[in-house]
């Protein structure tokens, strides 16, 4: 696909050199053009960084630009790729994600809403790989339980499988370093605040890898529970 606007689809990573060339494989396969990648480290002590930067350049006419900074957190990573961008559209994944060749090109496809809607963002679906224990196969199906009955309108863009409409992303004042937590949350909440739309396409595929760890699928659900009462909080 070749006619639309400038997308910037951007990554960010700690610690994660196992996963870096799965992801950047996916993300210089996509369909859509034209497109740009950002990927930033956030202060990884292992080798990511350099296997970050053994992808910079072109890969089928996609540039791939590699950015640093402290460990600073996810949250300012993006914002820092957002600074850097120069598309009309802003993507994010994660570094554990491979997305679909195709999951630009969807998500553009409903970009421009119904009617008079103005869509801000839009979200796909993640499918979580079912793995070979008991905890993956859990949080696998119940992500897709989750994403089964999700409605076309909606007030998440999740992490994972976004874009933004840029100008807007950078006028609510990016993602909110505040929150190590449930960043994608806030920032969609503050988008709908300005009064446009969230649109969710469930054709616009990412898969991400299996969460194995007991412990850490334990530690993330604590993570949620805290960040939902935040969000009670804070909207």
């Amino acid at each position: 696909m070749s006619d639309g606007p400038l997308i910037s689809l951007t990554v960010c990573m700690r610690d994660a050199e196992h996963w870096v060339d799965h992801c950047l494989e996916s993300l210089v396969k996509q369909t859509y053009r034209p497109l740009e990648i950002i990927a930033v480290d956030d202060g990884s002590s292992d080798d990511g960084y350099s296997k970050l930067k053994a992808w910079e350049g072109e890969h089928n006419g996609i540039t791939v630009q590699v950015l640093k900074q402290p460990a600073t957190g996810l949250s300012a990573g993006r914002n820092l790729a957002l600074s850097q961008s120069k598309g009309h559209w802003v993507a994010i994944t994660d570094i554990d994600c491979r997305p679909d060749p195709y999951w630009i090109s969807e998500m553009f496809e409903v970009s421009s809403g119904l009617e008079d809607e103005e869509v801000l963002a839009v979200t796909g679906r993640t499918i979580f790989d079912e793995g070979l224990t008991r905890t993956s196969r859990l949080r696998a199906r119940s992500i897709a339980r989750k994403y089964a009955g999700r409605p076309r309108l909606t007030s998440l863009a999740n992490g994972p499988c976004s874009m933004f409409l840029r100008e807007t992303l950078l006028e609510v004042g990016g993602f909110n370093p505040k929150w190590y937590h449930a960043e994608d949350m806030e920032v969609s909440l503050r988008l709908l605040q300005t009064g446009g739309v969230l649109v969710h396409t469930p054709t616009a595929v990412v898969h991400h890898v299996a969460e194995s760890s007991l412990k850490l699928f334990l530690k993330k659900r604590s993570r949620d529970a805290r960040a939902h009462m935040r969000i009670r909080r804070h909207f």
